[in-house]
């Protein structure tokens, strides 16, 4: 380790030598040699040898004659190692190193930044902010004189060239940072900060004449390419927003004399001087607008959130310091502000809502206007371009119109009901948020995907809210826009307007436009939605000024009506689809399945009446009308979620209808449906879907019962049962027994024209049937016969021992017993051989049973199986393929729930045999698979009966 000269004598021992070697020959070499040297000089001997030791680095650099850049960047890498361990304390040696470390930069002969390495620019930089930091305070003060204007703009403009022309990004922000320094904008603790009003006045008239070059340089390099990297920006804003708030700040100019006083200094710095008076400041304060526009125009928009935070610092900084000189700024750097208010970073809506809060308390003046007065006309004026901005703009100027519209909503707050209650603002921002939110209809796969019974369940957690979850399967496209975060911000729009606005006013305004045009019923449901969840504050977070509280009672009203219009016959039942038994009613053919949609070509009734036949819907008007049934059933869950547990009051209203587009074919309207009923069962209070159904079941099997019998009315009647049956237990079937006899009944009279339905309906009552009551006898008996072969297995029986154990009056036995129960199934007994066949000895009676001639009555679920049994047997036979499928597997669930009952199923087994074989040998191919499944597999490897085929 070398020793440490800590003596000014011993250091100037160590040093002559090389500082000699390096005055006579100039080589890099020399200097290296030189700098490893005074490494092993402490700083307080170097202090005193400065001057010595910075003489062959300044001669270095002064010797005329071309030079290699390696060596004058290893002079100033010295040179900067000198100043950071020692300190400037003379005027000159300061002004004297400011303008040779400079010189490094330029051609002499171009009079433009010399083309030099990347690397000596870096070290020039970096010696300049060194020997700025190592002045003392006193010195560097002195230095900021009229005097130095010439070389001091000179660097300004060095580093302005390299932080807007180089490519490096390093370069870039090391100019910037030493522009910082010569402005007297560094943050370190070394730099003075603290001035006096003398000598803020006296730098501000220096800074003056750099101002008009500083600031357009800065604006081209903040409006640059995003590609150069966020943190340029950033650094680029902050010199901006510093130099022009110290330039311009109020506090300074009032304190300028009108009169210019004699310059303490004569011809060409004289010129350069500058008088910040009226003219003066009225000029630069409008170009400075110019520049401001455009940075706020394109920042608003960068994708980085420092960025935007920092022009949030860059508008509070000219706001509170330069209201009165920037005066025509002030509505676009409140616009700016405002509209970040509403940003996606937390941090700067944060600080936004900091700043506006802070300038609404100190009651800013801004010109010869108040701040809240400022924001009213702005407010204004946006209501009443609304429309255009929303028709003209692209994705990126509707984000930051909305950006806007939303702050100024959330200061505003309930003084928004003064823009409200005029009728044209009404009308402009109404008629804006109307055509914004238009959706594209065009998609066909929204009316194509359907929504089969197996895999229609209501099984989703009623622990989690599901409002807005089928948005998430079926994304919502919009005609004027594709940015998914404008709808956000129109919702949010929507939900200020609920929470600050005269809801009573606002509901009846869009439900007018509700009623006015189809066009218009899409968005204004989505409107009307989110006013409700305004209202309830369900989304908006914490805001700052409340408005008075809305009783639970006036929300339910509103609620109510709303839910009035939303299921009604002509708002709920539309056409969404062209059934295959409707379009085989119509035009009377024996062709199954659905017809091709094409307008004017099919006609689509819901009736079975002719007269109310229409032409059959297009594409884009069927997906229409799902989109609206969609949003209505949206609109419900987020209703039930801002009443709570007072929408159990509104339930008796919505839950029939919920239930029935649950049972929707239409994948989108089951899957809204579904997410509906999660939200309510959350809202309500109840433990679970099958809680929320079971706990009403009376009124929906009362509503049930009641519209079977104007069935043409309510075609979708038997959906509602379907959903009910497949997502409840066995506690609903004593409620249901009459309804279901009912749905049989009325099947026998409509079987022809809504067979399919009602076969859908007995397919999800069978299957539930056999979930609730499964039949575990034939299982133990399975279990036994298993046992009991396993233990033979181990006796190690020959052959003849094990066919010994039938004997030939067993067989007989069995065969005159089958003979007589095939007999018994087919109906051909007589009275006499049911006589004969009587025992002799009449059997003995119980003395507690008063009817012994009396079968005891068969379970409900025995009875009703027997019953839709009774009806498979007739519809095998039908017309359509779909139905004839639906048959087989209702047959194959009945089978199931009878096969412990064989008294009742043997016979319906037998009866159904001609039709089954009719379906095994003369079908279509997937009527034949489906019916093979129903006859008896090869083996007895399982418990359950099938169908057996009399002999």
């Amino acid at each position: 380790m070398m020793a440490v000269f800590d003596t000014p004598k011993e250091a100037f021992g160590a040093l002559r030598p090389v500082c000699v070697q390096l005055t006579k020959t100039q080589t890099v070499e020399n200097v290296e040699h030189l700098q490893t040297q005074l490494h092993s000089v402490s700083d307080a001997a170097l202090q005193e040898l400065q001057q010595y030791v910075l003489f062959p680095l300044r001669f270095a650099l002064k010797t005329p004659g071309p030079k290699r850049e390696r060596l004058i960047q290893s002079v100033v890498e010295c040179l900067t190692f000198v100043l950071s361990s020692t300190c400037v304390k003379e005027q000159e040696l300061l002004q004297e190193l400011f303008s040779e470390l400079s010189a490094c930069l330029y051609s002499p002969s171009s009079q433009k930044p010399a083309a030099v390495s990347e690397e000596l620019k870096l070290a020039v930089i970096q010696g300049l902010s060194t020997l700025m930091h190592s002045a003392y305070r006193d010195i560097l003060l002195t230095f900021y004189e009229p005097s130095i204007l010439p070389r001091l703009g000179f660097a300004v403009s060095l580093l302005l060239g390299l932080a807007e022309q180089e490519k490096s990004k390093q370069i870039k922000i090391a100019a910037l940072n030493c522009l910082q320094v010569l402005l007297f904008q560094c943050e370190c603790e070394d730099h003075p900060r603290s001035l006096d009003e003398l000598e803020q006045k006296q730098l501000g008239d220096l800074f003056a004449s750099f101002l008009p070059g500083i600031s357009t340089a800065l604006t081209r390099v903040i409006t640059g390419d995003f590609k150069q990297g966020h943190s340029i920006v950033v650094l680029s804003l902050k010199v901006f927003s510093e130099t022009v708030s110290f330039v311009m700040a109020d506090e300074q100019l009032r304190a300028v004399p009108k009169a210019q006083a004699n310059p303490a200094v004569e011809g060409r710095v004289a010129e350069l001087m500058v008088h910040r008076e009226a003219d003066w400041v009225k000029s630069t304060g409008d170009k400075l607008t110019i520049l401001i526009k455009k940075i706020i125009e394109c920042v608003s928009a960068h994708p980085h959130w420092k960025v935007r935070l920092r022009l949030v610092d860059l508008v509070e900084a000219l706001l509170s310091r330069c209201g009165q000189s920037l005066v025509e700024s002030a509505g676009p750097l409140l616009k700016a502000l405002v509209s970040l208010l509403g940003d996606e970073s937390p941090e700067v809506q944060a600080k936004c809502d900091e700043v506006l809060r802070h300038f609404a308390d100190q009651k800013v003046i801004m010109g010869n206007r108040a701040f809240a007065d400022i924001l009213s006309e702005s407010l204004h004026s946006l209501a009443t371009s609304l429309p255009r901005l929303m028709n003209s703009q692209d994705d990126q100027g509707k984000f930051s119109t909305l950006s806007l519209l939303i702050g100024y909503l959330k200061l505003l707050g309930p003084k928004i009901n003064f823009v409200l209650t005029s009728g044209s603002h009404l009308q402009r921002l109404s008629k804006a948020l109307i055509q914004v939110l238009e959706l594209d209809v065009a998609d066909i796969k929204i009316v194509e995907e359907r929504c089969w019974p197996a895999s229609d369940n209501l099984s989703a957690s009623p622990k989690t809210p599901g409002m807005g979850l089928w948005t998430q399967i079926q994304r919502r496209y919009f005609r004027f826009f594709t940015d998914e975060r404008i709808f956000l911000l129109l919702r949010q729009v929507c939900q200020l307007l609920g929470y600050y606005g005269n809801l009573y006013l606002l509901v009846d305004h869009f439900l007018e436009l509700y009623h006015e045009s189809v066009i218009y019923r899409k968005q204004a449901a989505m409107i009307l939605n989110e006013l409700v969840a305004g209202a309830a504050s369900l989304e908006l977070g914490d805001l700052h000024e409340k408005r008075g509280e809305m009783r639970p009672e006036e929300l339910r009203e509103i609620v109510a009506s709303i839910l009035e219009e939303y299921t009604s016959q002509g708002n709920w039942h539309l056409v969404t689809c062209i059934e295959a038994e409707e379009a085989e009613e119509e035009i009377t053919t024996e062709q199954s399945g659905p017809q091709a949609i094409t307008s004017g070509s099919h006609t689509c009734q819901v009736t079975p009446s002719p007269a109310l036949s229409k032409p059959s819907p297009t594409i884009c008007a069927m997906n229409s009308n799902i989109w609206q049934i969609c949003i209505q059933l949206e609109g419900i869950g987020q209703f039930a979620h801002a009443l709570g547990k007072d929408f159990r009051l509104l339930l008796m209203s919505v839950l029939y209808p919920v239930l029935e587009k649950a049972g929707d074919q239409t994948l989108l309207i089951s899957q809204a449906a579904t997410s509906t009923m999660v939200d309510i069962c959350h809202a309500c209070g109840y433990e679970s879907l099958q809680h929320l159904i079971n706990h009403n079941s009376d009124y929906l099997v009362n509503g049930i019962s009641l519209n079977l019998r104007h069935l043409t009315l309510h075609p979708h009647t038997p959906k509602v049962l379907e959903v009910m049956l497949r997502n409840s237990d066995a506690s609903l079937l004593p409620l249901v027994a009459d309804v279901v006899q009912d749905i049989l009944t009325t099947l026998d009279q409509f079987y022809d024209k809504r067979a399919a339905t009602f076969v859908s309906v007995l397919h999800a009552l069978l299957a539930a049937l056999a979930q609730w009551f499964p039949d575990t006898s034939d299982l133990e008996q399975f279990q036994k016969q298993s046992l009991e072969e396993e233990e033979r297995s181990h006796l190690h029986k020959t052959p003849s021992i094990l066919e010994t154990s039938t004997t030939a009056e067993d067989i007989e036995q069995f065969l005159l017993d089958y003979l007589r129960e095939k007999d018994v199934a087919e109906g051909n007994v007589s009275d006499l051989e049911t006589d004969e066949e009587e025992p002799s000895v009449p059997p003995k009676v119980d003395e507690n049973d008063t009817r012994p001639d009396v079968e005891p009555p068969l379970p409900v679920q025995i009875q009703i199986a027997t019953d839709v049994m009774e009806r498979c047997i007739h519809l095998l036979s039908d017309k359509s393929l779909k139905i004839r499928l639906k048959v087989l597997d209702v047959l194959d669930l009945c089978v199931l729930v009878l096969q412990s009952h064989r008294n009742q199923l043997l016979p319906l087994a037998h009866r159904s045999w001609p039709s089954l074989v009719q379906r095994l040998t003369n079908d279509d191919p997937l009527a034949v698979l489906r019916a093979f499944k129903c006859l008896p597999p090869l083996d007895e490897s399982g418990p359950r009966l099938h169908l057996v085929p009399p002999e």
